[in-house]
């Protein structure tokens, strides 16, 4: 039986229980702020990056990993695996799929599939669990890799910002910026598009109605068959945990979870922010 690595990124920012009984390597992304700079989930956790950003003058930048951090991971995995595989966060709002493609393709010790997920947080956090349960189960690269691109197509990113503020200023807003200049009441419901940008869906009034219509887009994904669904918060956990039990309530959930959104995700949208990953179960 052939022995495959996965190797992700800090964004999906999974569980260390979960890293550890996968043998995941997890390749962080690159937080500047004031002169310092952090690899995410390593040298700043979530609730310390959301405490300093609430005191902060300034916004953090970020960066994806080079190139070369791809290659040594690669070295190290090549020595004891036949193969790797390598789902990402979304080429659309990052520059990490092309680092680790261009790694691969000066790399010839195993075979490496570069999986460009078009999402991430929650939505990739789902990708690699389905990976690494597909290896369990003793499935061979190839079968793994259409498993992952077969998810990708059916997955689907909803989430609300408390503010356009961090998506404009970091540059990410894309399709969103239509709602820049509304009313501070307005809370613009958010999704990743087909190519992994960010576009706008619509908006809603309240934080309470961001919730409803949080649940309705996932009923409405659903469409009465069973789903895999992850919850994900920027410091929102109580709001987390409400959209976690209507889900539960309405869905017929194969999977679920609350995930924590990674410092490099909350510097571009903000605390607050709160969505879902859903794909139905095959």
């Amino acid at each position: 039986m052939s022995k495959i690595a996965i190797v992700t990124d800090s964004t999906a920012y999974l569980p260390k229980t979960f890293i550890d009984q996968h043998n995941i390597r997890v390749v962080p992304l690159k937080i500047h702020w004031n002169e310092i700079t952090y690899k995410d989930g390593i040298d700043i956790s979530p609730s310390v990056f959301y405490k300093k950003l609430e005191k902060s003058s300034t916004i953090p930048t970020t960066s994806q990993p080079p190139v070369d951090e791809f290659l040594q991971v690669y070295e190290k995995l090549a020595d004891n695996h036949d193969g790797i595989i390598v789902p990402l966060i979304s080429s659309g709002i990052s520059g990490t799929v092309s680092s680790a493609t261009t790694a691969a393709s000066n790399f010839s010790k195993v075979p490496v599939e570069v999986i460009d997920t078009h999402s991430t947080s929650v939505g990739l956090a789902l990708v690699v669990e389905a990976i690494a349960q597909a290896i369990a189960d003793g499935k061979n690269l190839k079968t793994t890799k259409k498993l992952a691109e077969g998810i990708v197509q059916q997955l689907s990113l909803f989430f609300a910002v408390d503010t356009l503020e961090y998506l404009h200023k970091g540059g990410r807003i894309g399709g969103a910026s239509r709602y820049l200049g509304a009313a501070l009441s307005i809370k613009p419901i958010l999704y990743l598009n087909d190519q992994g940008k960010i576009d706008a869906l619509e908006r809603v009034r309240t934080k309470k109605k961001v919730i409803e219509r949080i649940i309705e887009l996932a009923v409405e994904k659903a469409a009465g068959n069973p789903v895999r669904v992850g919850v994900m918060h920027a410091n929102a956990p109580e709001e987390a945990a409400d959209i976690q039990n209507q889900l539960l309530a309405q869905l017929d959930c194969k999977q679920t979870g609350i995930y924590e959104i990674s410092p490099v995700i909350g510097t571009h949208v903000g605390p607050g922010t709160v969505g879902i990953g859903i794909y139905p179960e095959e």
